[in-house]
């Protein structure tokens, strides 16, 4: 049941009269609304039976946090039942009870992994900036940002070792009559020296634990065996589990090996932000595995940061995001794209080749130009574009033994379908214009870095993608908040300067007056 918020003060509460006026917390609880989240979630909780429930604003809050300091569960209740400003946020009386540690796990499972999620909480609040005039900028920048799982990786090998002592064990404690055929002396895959046959060895192994048990157990009467059966082949099944890119961990098999460059590597999960360039406030966030590809979601998170409210004009990102889907979706929101060019994406040496898109032709350096054009589809799919060059100049050409290598008369450019296109984007990348402007997008790395290094997001918290993406999302909403709380703090800094400078000003007139009185 909830019940309705106590707005009875109690003597106590004079004690919030010490909170200085530009404290983060005072700041917050005075100019965000937070009494959405309990309107949210109205509807989950019985308006006539059960014990009182904790406010979910309460609980959020407590959550936040718990993300700005880092903190376990114990911890964040401890630290918020003796801090006055921590209080005062929370919207409690001093002397008020806060919920059990324990309370705050129940809530982040049921509530806001299943019925309100973070999501819906950074957007709402954005959008209160926007509209009080806190956010004014229009540029985004969009960038991923690995996080180590809380556990180690394995092999393969050990991968269905565990899985193999784990039936045993769960047999054994369902009280299930071991078959005779069972082999319960799994291999020691260490002491083969061929990696492909340690890992065909274990599978085998594996795989025949898994036949003499379904043949000769009646699984219907063993609930949590069949279930880990079913998890065993579940990932045996995956192609990608014996060539290590498949699960790696039995207690987060959610989590990946994904790769910082071609030599470093990790093993976690990847989670990909949109925030505001000039104030750097957090829009939408992605959680995805560690083999997660850069820009996947970019359609998902543009729309979020567009219903919280933020005018886009411009967009940043690295060379990951200069994809044409990527450019289309920036280019129907009229905003322009900062993206740099990706030579995955664009092959042509412009050195050699220049391009005109009025007449859609490919000149050479020697002022040879194309004639035609054919489109071609390749047996792999791919789509390209075959420029043919004329054949005259071509021939009388004193580049032509370095330029064409076969019997070939003209010269023949196959180029990519968008690499027209993408002409364009190369050119405009060479202006001072494009360089200047995208140094904006530097605020990202710092905001990784303040994630990372302050609020705990270097490491999961907890096992699985859900669990990984609420810990990013409610890091971001606490980065958020403190980022808030510093802009309104300046502004209103700003406007105790002014107002004291004033008065000194009409002071001094006064003063003036009486002297030449």
């Amino acid at each position: 049941m909830l019940k309705d918020k106590d707005m009875q003060l109690s003597i106590y509460s004079v004690l919030y009269n010490r909170i200085p006026e530009n404290h983060i917390f005072r700041v917050l609880r005075d100019e965000i609304d937070f009494s959405f989240i309990n309107k949210e979630l109205e509807n989950t909780y019985s308006k006539y039976y059960g014990r009182p429930a904790k406010e979910p604003e309460l609980m959020v809050k407590l959550l936040v946090l718990q993300r700005l300091y880092d903190l376990s569960d114990e911890r964040v209740i401890e630290e918020a039942s003796l801090n006055l400003a921590h209080m005062y946020f929370l919207g409690i009386n001093p002397e008020d009870e806060l919920p059990h540690p324990s309370l705050l796990a129940k809530f982040r499972k049921n509530k806001l992994e299943d019925t309100l999620t973070i999501d819906e909480i950074i957007v709402c609040i954005v959008n209160q900036c926007v509209e009080k005039g806190i956010l004014k900028g229009t540029g985004i920048s969009i960038d991923t940002t690995h996080t180590e799982a809380n556990t180690f990786k394995c092999t393969s090998e050990r991968v269905m070792k565990r899985l193999a002592k784990k039936i045993f064990r769960t047999m054994e404690k369902e009280e299930i009559e071991v078959p005779e055929g069972l082999h319960q002396d799994i291999p020691n895959y260490k002491s083969i020296e061929d990696p492909k046959e340690a890992k065909e060895t274990m599978k085998s192994f594996l795989e025949e634990t898994i036949k003499t048990v379904e043949e000769n157990i009646d699984l219907g009467n063993c609930p949590k065996t069949k279930e880990i059966i079913a998890n065993a082949k579940e990932i045996l099944e995956d192609p990608k589990f014996l060539v290590q890119k498949g699960v790696r961990s039995l207690v987060d098999q959610d989590a990946r090996v994904g790769h910082k460059s071609k030599t470093s590597h990790f093993f976690g999960y990847k989670t990909e932000f949109m925030m505001t360039t000039e104030d750097r406030i957090i829009t939408a966030v992605h959680v995805g595995s560690g083999a997660y590809v850069d820009g996947t979601k970019f359609e998902e998170l543009l729309y979020l940061t567009q219903k919280s409210g933020v005018t886009i004009e411009e967009v940043y990102g690295d060379k990951a995001y200069f994809r044409k889907p990527i450019l289309d979706n920036i280019r129907e929101v009229d905003a322009k794209a900062y993206i740099p060019v990706s030579e995955m994406a664009y092959r042509i040496d412009e050195d050699l080749y220049s391009y005109n898109k009025d007449s859609d032709e490919w000149f050479c350096i020697q002022g040879n130009q194309t004639v035609k054009k054919v489109f071609k589809t390749r047996k792999n799919g791919r789509q390209t574009y075959r420029y043919y060059f004329e054949k005259e100049k071509c021939r009388t050409c004193p580049l032509r033994a370095e330029c064409i290598k076969d019997s070939t008369v003209g010269r023949i450019l196959e180029v990519g379908i968008n690499t027209p296109e993408f002409y364009g984007y190369s050119q405009d990348q060479k202006t001072d214009e494009f360089k200047e402007k995208y140094k904006n997008r530097a605020c990202h790395e710092w905001k990784n870095g303040e994630m990372k290094n302050f609020h705990g997001l270097d490491r999961a918290k907890g096992y699985g993608l859900k669990s990984m993406a609420l810990q990013a999302k409610l890091t971001a909403l606490a980065v958020n908040l403190k980022r808030i709380a510093a802009i309104l703090s300046s502004k209103k800094a700003s406007k105790v300067d002014f107002s004291i400078t004033f008065s000194r000003f009409i002071d001094e007139i006064d003063n003036l007056r009486k002297i030449c009185a």
